[in-house]
């Protein structure tokens, strides 16, 4: 009887943990949701890096070499393409980078006025597309792709929290819900394990799908 009991408590602790975790990740997809969008999802998995940051250098005018061919001659001819450079210190890796390392993008010109821009000191999530051909990326759905943090770099910054407070789905009465004073604390952790748990998935569909 004790040995039995002792499994049924097992198997009652295991029900409770998986609950709880159950729960915890359902908690951290609808703060994503808030925080991120109705597209999270897509954000997190379109990007080919992501990380929680600080900016070292503020953006500046670059020329990024590439390679183009000239029909009437046999050898490659040098080509440019005007972009902005940016350097980051990765203070919490979530995909595609290492943490303390030190990543340098570039930017193609035309398409910074399209996202906030970003200066040196700044802590920053950001969701970057993968390097292209030519070693240029920039922010998955322009300013979707930056969550500005606190000066810690380890939560949503209270601005961004309010907003996402404000933006929040209505109830169906009429009546405006009065915006809060205080809107909830969201950490860096919290929206990295969205994050991941979203990415797990689409690899797992993709890995059913072979």
């Amino acid at each position: 009887m004790r040995a039995s009991s002792h499994v049924l408590v097992l198997l009652c602790l295991s029900a409770s943990c998986l609950s709880n975790w159950a729960a915890a990740q359902q908690s951290d997809q609808v703060i994503a949701e808030r925080v991120l969008g109705p597209q999270w999802k897509q954000l997190s998995r379109r990007a080919g890096i992501i990380f929680a940051g600080t900016v070292l250098t503020a953006a500046k005018p670059n020329v990024t070499p590439t390679a183009t061919t000239d029909q009437s001659a046999p050898e490659t001819v040098p080509a440019t393409v005007p972009a902005m450079e940016l350097s980051f210190r990765v203070d919490q890796a979530i995909a595609g980078v290492e943490p303390g390392q030190v990543l340098t993008i570039h930017e193609w010109a035309g398409a910074w006025p399209m996202h906030r821009p970003m200066t040196k000191g700044q802590h920053i999530l950001i969701f970057l597309y993968p390097p292209s051909r030519l070693g240029l990326t920039s922010p998955v759905g322009g300013p979707l792709g930056q969550v500005a943090l606190d000066p810690s770099g380890k939560s949503v910054s209270e601005h961004v929290r309010k907003a996402a407070a404000v933006a929040s789905p209505r109830s169906e009465s009429s009546t405006p819900r009065p915006v809060p004073v205080e809107a909830p604390s969201v950490t860096v952790l919290q929206l990295e394990r969205a994050i991941r748990s979203a990415r797990s998935e689409e690899a797992r569909n993709e890995n059913e799908e072979q």
